[in-house]
């Protein structure tokens, strides 16, 4: 489905998306190729402001190749301040050029209402994503900081930005920027989420659920799985600091109407269907390639790096393990997406409005404060749940026992006690 806000006359209209898909591929590896001359060095502040551009003729020059699209400008947004990103995540140039230009672009069907279109790489590793002027312009003032939140943290869920480009033909403005994977397309997601913590309109719409693998929302999520998702103690908190780290870094930017992107693989049910997490879904192979750095939902959560990277294998997929209350076993996927939407007047506006209409608490639109604590909030206490240790000890010993326990009755009717005597008083 073409995007609405993008006319895309420069391109034959049955030809659209192998066109469009073509000159990202050639601008990208274009403009990365020819930075490699460039020696490494320190970024400084105005390379965050560098726009680069030239000019892609169809019938070539002496500095671009020839191509079969119609003439086109590639512009890349602060190209040294991206290459430092992508060194920082293990990215080699090299790497980067072979996921975007070498091997075809896969479009995705566009599970929301922004209008953008998605390309995901072969490799599972990179999405591309078309974004609006204005989210581009917000990207490129958020660099800064961006860059010095990295450094201090390069374990987070916040989206892992790789590159900003801008296409331009026929007086039309194709916007660009490469992401991380959040939901690895060889692992069959059971369950997808969008999730703001918000219950205002929060379900998906009748024409959502139709689909093959729908994105439900979150009065959906307390449907499905009313007794949350469990992980054990030590995956909880570092998975709940990793949250309020990023929702104070988007609070200090003033960012709100983010979304958790949640994808749910169960083992069972996989195993049920004859396949295996490295199996389910897309072709039914996950490519070999590079691994890139904290890519992984596994990877990208607080704690101890050793055990994170122990845990991330090819059974796996960097999957972090949870249960439902039911003891069935899962592989959780997840990243905070959708963050270059700032609090300015209109949503201002949109949030006064509509909180003159319905609960004020309950819409997706809120000042940044309170949206980062309701987030928190839902996230910590209806999504995610710590396993309680003692209480699963106590029913797995009672279902690999073969013989009656007697210390197992004297806790039963001592626990029984207690809530009796909590009920009296």
């Amino acid at each position: 489905m073409m995007c609405p806000m993008f006319s895309f006359h420069f391109f034959p209209i049955k030809t659209t998306s192998s066109a469009l898909k073509g000159a990202i591929q050639l601008g990208i590896g274009y403009t990365v190729g020819n930075l490699t001359s460039k020696p490494d060095r320190d970024v400084l502040m105005q390379d965050f402001y560098v726009v680069e551009s030239v000019f892609l003729p169809s019938e070539g020059s002496n500095l671009t190749p020839a191509h079969h699209y119609p003439d086109f400008r590639f512009k890349t947004y602060a190209p040294l301040a991206f290459r430092y990103f992508r060194d920082l995540f293990g990215i080699k140039p090299d790497d980067y050029l072979y996921s975007l230009v070498n091997e075809p672009l896969i479009e995705l069907t566009n599970p929301g209402a922004s209008g953008s279109l998605f390309y995901l790489t072969s490799d599972d590793e990179f999405i591309i994503k078309t974004v609006q002027h204005k989210e581009a312009k917000f990207l490129q003032r958020l660099l800064p900081g961006y860059y010095m939140n990295l450094n201090q943290n390069p374990r987070t869920l916040l989206p892992k930005f790789y590159g900003l480009y801008c296409i331009q033909s026929g007086g039309i403005n194709i916007r660009l920027v490469v992401m991380n994977n959040v939901l690895p397309r060889s692992v069959k997601m059971h369950y997808k989420y969008d999730l703001k913590g918000s219950t205002y309109k929060r379900r998906a719409s009748r024409k959502e659920r139709e689909k093959s693998c729908p994105t439900y929302k979150d009065l959906d999520f307390q449907d499905m799985h009313e007794e949350g998702l469990y992980f054990d103690t030590e995956t909880y908190n570092n998975l709940m600091k990793t949250l309020q780290r990023d929702c104070r870094v988007l609070e200090s930017f003033k960012i709100m109407d983010y979304s958790l992107l949640l994808g749910v693989h169960v083992l069972d049910q996989s195993h049920r269907e004859g396949g295996e997490p490295g199996q389910a879904g897309g072709d039914g192979r996950r490519p070999v390639g590079q691994r890139v750095l904290y890519s992984t939902a596994m990877e990208s959560i607080q704690g101890d790096g050793k055990a994170a990277e122990a845990l991330t294998t090819d059974d796996t997929m960097g999957g972090i393990p949870a249960k439902t209350h039911k003891e069935e076993k899962l592989l959780i996927f997840l990243g905070i997406i959708d963050i270059l939407q700032s609090y300015r007047f209109i949503k201002k506006l949109e949030h006064s409005w509509k909180a003159l209409v319905y609960d004020g608490d309950t819409v997706s639109v809120h000042r940044p404060g309170f949206y980062a604590s309701r987030f928190l909030k839902f996230m910590s206490t209806r999504v995610f749940r710590k396993t309680q240790r003692k209480f699963a000890r106590f029913i797995f010993a009672t279902r690999e026992s073969k013989q009656p326990s007697y210390s197992i009755y004297l806790l039963f009717f001592s626990w029984a006690f207690m809530r009796l005597s909590s009920v009296i008083r």
